[in-house]
């Protein structure tokens, strides 16, 4: 964080200082709620919840350096003590990207923003000081959390959105304005909490209708919901996607033979050849999406293609592609799920295991409300359709309609199979993969199906997978 004393923290909070000696005493560290992350200089955010308290670590964080916490109570260290401490972590948030000088980049969607905004912080950071959401912290109080981590010398902040209703979006804008606002789909993804595509469509909006006019609002011109957003900006719209219609877009689009997108982007300033280290052709979007903020912030296509060329994974569990010394590539995507990247992961899968034996290990898709028996069964068969060698559905009611899907597409013998939990998996798939086999593990985050993937990657472990 750039460097603030307590008293300037105090005043911009709304809070009342307890047990502090020296007021002008600075936080030069990073502004945490882990005590595990706290280091010389932090400040300490005490949050309550379910079963932890922060506050019951005042005393620990404060000896292992942090300079004071920002609290609810006071707790007999040094603490700026506020009325609630999310809204205080909210309004600090806000100061400090008011005092700094970088651009800020926000995005949202249903389906591939934590890829997307992995690939918007390599291709940036290529050309200036970037900080960007680590993982999927994406809500209000990972998005301050994020914000915080900059300083004097980021040029590029790079925001995740996430929502689970109407409003969430809004109010994450009003902490962290942005001038660039990315909007990628509207899919189905907690479809169940917001109760149809048009609501979720209404809360993605909410990020251009926060941009300011001298902003730019980054739409996709191949998703017909996001696309009419641009009647809710009054900033400019720059469109992405294969459309012929689209500002920034990608040509000639192919995968190599081990599954890899390569396409020639165009932009406005020229056309450049991308081959890129990701899995799976729904990266292709992603990269254009990234490429079309890149434009935006004036870099040509020439340095966009090459950026986009060498950037890999930096968030866990998202399309994990490791090669086993006995042949087998097994892919953990087991981060997160919901129809698209479920339909998006099956075709990498497709396009890996050509020539070669594929299984689908996948889970729930969690939160889809009255669509989930058809959204679990419409994966069964697409996976039937695009000849995966065997579906393994893992868990309970769920996994059960994915492999009846299956079944009922056609896959009558031995192509799919329902088991009832990550160890069945394992056991299953430990005695039958062979050299050569390609294995995708996919599945809602509260399935904890990565446990399967991690366990197939332990050539040494013959026992039971580890409880989470």
């Amino acid at each position: 964080m750039i460097a603030l004393s307590l008293a300037e923290i105090a005043a911009v909070v709304g809070g009342q200082t307890y047990d502090i000696p020296d007021p002008a005493v600075q936080v030069t560290g990073p502004v945490v709620r882990d005590s595990r992350e706290v280091e010389s200089g932090s400040l300490f955010v005490a949050f309550v919840g379910e079963r932890v308290d922060g506050h019951d670590f005042a005393r620990a964080v404060v000896d292992a350096g942090a300079v004071a916490v920002l609290a609810s109570r006071p707790v007999g260290v040094p603490a700026i003590v506020v009325a609630d401490v999310q809204t205080a972590l909210g309004a600090l948030a806000r100061h400090v990207v008011e005092r700094l000088g970088a651009t800020l980049v926000a995005l949202t969607g249903s389906a591939g923003k934590t890829s997307t905004k992995d690939l918007i912080a390599q291709v940036l950071r290529s050309k200036a000081p970037t900080v960007f959401t680590p993982g999927s912290l994406n809500n209000e109080i990972g998005l301050p959390l994020t914000a915080l981590s900059a300083t004097e010398e980021t040029r590029f902040l790079v925001l995740e959105m996430g929502a689970r209703g109407i409003g969430h979006i809004r109010y994450l804008t009003e902490l962290t304005p942005p001038r660039i606002g990315l909007v990628l789909n509207v899919g189905t993804a907690h479809i169940g909490e917001f109760g149809g595509r048009e609501q979720i469509a209404q809360a993605k909006g909410e990020l251009v209708e926060g941009l300011p006019e001298d902003g730019a609002a980054i739409l996709n011109a191949d998703d017909p919901l996001v696309r009419a957003m641009s009647s809710r900006t009054k900033a400019r719209v720059i469109l992405f996607g294969e459309s012929d219609e689209a500002d920034v877009r990608a040509e000639n689009v192919r995968l190599t033979e081990s599954g890899q997108p390569s396409f020639s982007l165009r932009t406005p300033s020229g056309c450049s050849d991308v081959t890129m280290r990701l899995y799976g052709e729904h990266h292709v979007s992603n990269a254009l999406a990234a490429a079309a903020v890149a434009h935006e912030l004036g870099m040509s296509a020439d340095e966009i293609a090459g950026a986009l060329s060498e950037a890999g994974t930096l968030s866990r569990w998202r399309m994990e592609v490791t090669e086993r010394p006995d042949g087998v590539t097994v892919v953990n995507d087991a981060y997160n799920a919901n129809p698209e990247s479920m339909r998006a992961a099956l075709r990498a899968l497709a396009a890996m295991g050509r020539g070669r034996r594929t299984w689908a290990v996948l889970g729930q898709m969690a939160e889809l409300g009255d669509e989930a028996l058809a959204e679990h069964d419409a994966v069964g068969r697409l996976a039937v359709r695009l000849n995966v060698s065997k579906l393994v559905a893992v868990g309970g009611r769920e996994a059960s309609w994915l492999q009846l899907g299956a079944y009922n597409e056609g896959s009558w013998g031995e192509e799919s199979v329902h088991v009832s939990d990550a160890q069945a998996a394992v056991d299953l798939l430990r005695s039958e993969l062979r050299p050569g086999d390609v294995v995708l593990v996919k599945a809602s985050r509260s399935v904890g199906l990565e446990r399967v993937a991690l366990a197939l990657l332990d050539s040494g472990v013959e026992g039971e997978v580890a409880a989470r």
